[in-house]
């Protein structure tokens, strides 16, 4: 393989299980925005992400489209076996039916291959695939984990490895080739771990992964690179009556649930939920005649903006190690505070921040709450102080000038001569 000293266009091929729009949640939003931020600089990027893994987890639902820079070229994978193509890489840790198609795209000679989510697109085996500059982003804990949340039996986060009946907890099939060494041979193929927040890398080291890793948090760009509606300027809620919000998947682990009970008997503000999934019915019957939990569905970026200008605060009651939700920055961007668990990496975020507050208790909760209906100001204080340091750590400038240094460092180590720059010149 071989750079040119000039700092011209790069090659990069992503690769990662969902892909808008055949994704569920913030990996694949987070890979469809890298991908079109280095498009729209002059670079040429190729996405490889699996259908047959969407379809599998989905039932075939209704997608949302996504638009891609003309610089931007995507292979959605098939495979004539369907379901039994993600099935059988799972349970193998191998692309069984789509390992010659990979390898084939692959032979293109990118400059940079960059892993995200790949446990159903290729198992730890794609890792050794391709001859280019090789990063991985940890968006999860797949790499030690096999439900990929440390999860104790979908109830609490695990401290304790009781790994088959967790399994048997989240109703997942067992992965026998973790008790190989393919992981451990994997890794040692790819050149840097992007850690989005210490917890992360601290958590990998703990369970005996000692990786090259590379501090570069989540970032946000220009609209989110997400579809937009129609009805942009509408007003989604009435600021009559102040409220607290949560932006989110309706999913278990994300912890809506365990707000219900505070808004119950908090009624000195509303609750919007803004999302949905698989255990939206149950939390929309756990509020049944709550009248101040208001449920949105999902709404489109440029309709969750004025959502979140207009809120007390952003609550986020995350069950698990939640490594970095990128609805932390989205808060921070519109200057309101947040109001985080203290779990996983969210006391890193927040503190980074300056720009909100953590809580253990329900008491915690609904004294943070009381604390900033009662003192605009410092809600407004916090806001700016979380708005001051989104510009400075989490915009698309911040995140490709680091981007960028990781990939320089790697060539440089590996004695290739570039210079990569996230602004190529003459391009658009």
């Amino acid at each position: 393989m071989g750079f040119a000293i000039t700092n011209r266009p790069l090659r990069f091929c992503m690769i990662t299980t969902f892909y808008p729009p055949y994704n569920f949640g913030g990996d694949g939003i987070f890979v469809h925005r890298l991908s079109n931020e280095l498009a729209k600089r002059g670079h040429h990027v190729d996405v490889i992400h699996c259908v047959d893994a969407y379809n599998l987890l989905s039932g075939r639902k209704n997608r949302r489209e996504y638009d891609d820079h003309p610089n931007v070229r995507v292979h959605g994978l098939k495979s004539g076996f369907g379901f039994l193509s993600p099935l059988a890489t799972h349970q193998t840790g191998i692309p069984l039916f789509k390992s010659a198609h990979i390898k084939k795209i692959l032979d293109k000679d990118f400059d940079v291959i960059h892993y995200h989510n790949i446990s159903l697109v290729g198992g730890p085996k794609i890792m050794e695939y391709g001859r280019s500059i090789k990063l991985y982003t940890m968006h999860e804990y797949w790499l030690i984990c096999p439900t990929h949340l440390l999860l104790k039996f979908n109830r609490v986060p695990c401290n304790r490895e009781n790994c088959l009946l967790c399994l048997f907890k989240h109703k997942r099939p067992a992965q026998w080739w973790r008790h190989t060494a393919l992981i451990q041979r994997a890794v040692r193929h790819v050149d840097a771990f992007i850690h989005l927040t210490n917890f992360s890398r601290d958590i990998h080291r703990q369970k005996g992964l000692e990786l090259p890793f590379f501090h570069l948090p989540f970032f946000l760009g220009d609209g989110n690179g997400e579809p937009s509606s129609s009805h942009a300027q509408q007003e989604i809620h009435s600021n009559e009556h102040p409220y607290f919000l949560f932006v989110g998947r309706l999913e278990k682990l994300k912890g809506l649930h365990t707000l219900i009970p505070v808004f119950r008997r908090y009624r000195k503000a509303n609750l919007l939920v803004a999302g949905e999934g698989s255990y939206g019915s149950y939390v929309r019957k756990l509020a049944k005649d709550c009248p101040n939990i208001v449920f949105l569905n999902w709404l489109p970026y440029d309709r969750l903006e004025g959502l979140y200008r207009g809120a007390v605060a952003l609550i986020v009651p995350s069950l698990y190690y939640d490594i970095s939700p990128l609805v932390i920055i989205e808060a921070l961007r519109h200057k309101i505070p947040v109001i985080a668990k203290n779990l996983g990496g969210m006391p890193e975020i927040v503190a980074e921040s300056r720009g909100g507050f953590l809580y253990d208790t329900e008491e915690d909760l609904i004294a943070v709450m009381d604390q900033l209906l009662a003192n605009p100001s410092h809600r407004e204080n916090l806001g700016q102080r979380g708005y001051e340091t989104y510009k400075q750590k989490w915009t698309v400038e911040a995140h490709l000038r680091g981007y960028f240094s990781i990939i320089k460092h790697i060539a440089l180590q590996r004695g290739f001569p570039l210079i990569p720059s996230p602004e190529i010149k003459g391009t658009k």
